[in-house]
């Protein structure tokens, strides 16, 4: 399966976020990232649910939706509402995973796992069968632009190889200090989905930018 290439809307410019989503609409991107933060779970606040009603009115690809949030799963149902098709809540803020997880797919969601990076992928082994997507946060939660740590490079792998010998068909998701350098060596480690976004809406031509991460 080719990779795939989630655009993450943090890095937009807020004031023209109908011409940015248009942008990415036009783009090679798969997926838009959206990273839903509270000010509790991450020590930053983003958007909330009338801002990812508006991005859902202009965008034309699937939206992939980060839960930073402590709780999630009081607010599940209305980011499903809101047209989140893969929904991502954070291991270190559920103490009922599987619930969650089962949560989300009973909505019609593709539910994933997002986990920090002091946190071991081998924690994620009992219900990997129940989980579509896992999203390693390849810098710490709250705020984009950060530097890429380079412990990644070995989580990804050894989450590989918990997805394999599961017989499982979860896809692994990078976030955080994606660029055009590191890409190649997260897709070689076994990376399915990489999420950008300063490296993306920085750039002189985003579009270009986009383009290259995908092929």
């Amino acid at each position: 399966m080719a990779h795939l290439i989630a655009p993450s809307v943090l890095a937009a410019d807020f004031a023209n976020i109908q011409r940015d989503i248009e942008m990415l609409n036009s783009s090679e991107a798969d997926w838009i990232h959206i990273d839903i933060m509270d000010g509790i779970f991450v020590p930053n606040i983003s958007f909330g649910m009338p801002v990812l009603e508006a991005m859902q009115r202009h965008a034309k690809k699937p939206l992939d939706v980060h839960l930073m949030i402590e709780k999630p799963e009081r607010y599940v149902e209305t980011f499903r509402k809101l047209g989140a098709e893969v929904i991502t809540v954070h291991y270190e803020a559920c103490p009922h995973l599987h619930r969650n997880l089962q949560q989300i797919h009973d909505l019609g969601a593709q539910a994933g796992v997002a986990i920090n990076p002091h946190t071991p992928v081998e924690l994620l082994a009992p219900v990997i069968k129940d989980v579509d997507l896992v999203c390693i946060m390849s810098v710490n939660p709250g705020f984009g632009g950060q530097k890429f740590i380079e412990g990644t490079y070995d989580k990804i792998r050894k989450l590989k190889a918990i997805i394999n010998e599961a017989g499982a068909s979860t896809k692994i998701e990078i976030d955080g200090g994606v660029n055009a350098n590191n890409a190649p060596l997260l897709l070689e480690a076994g990376a399915d989905v990489l999420v950008a976004g300063s490296f993306v809406f920085n750039a002189e031509d985003p579009l270009a930018t986009i383009a290259n991460l995908k092929k």
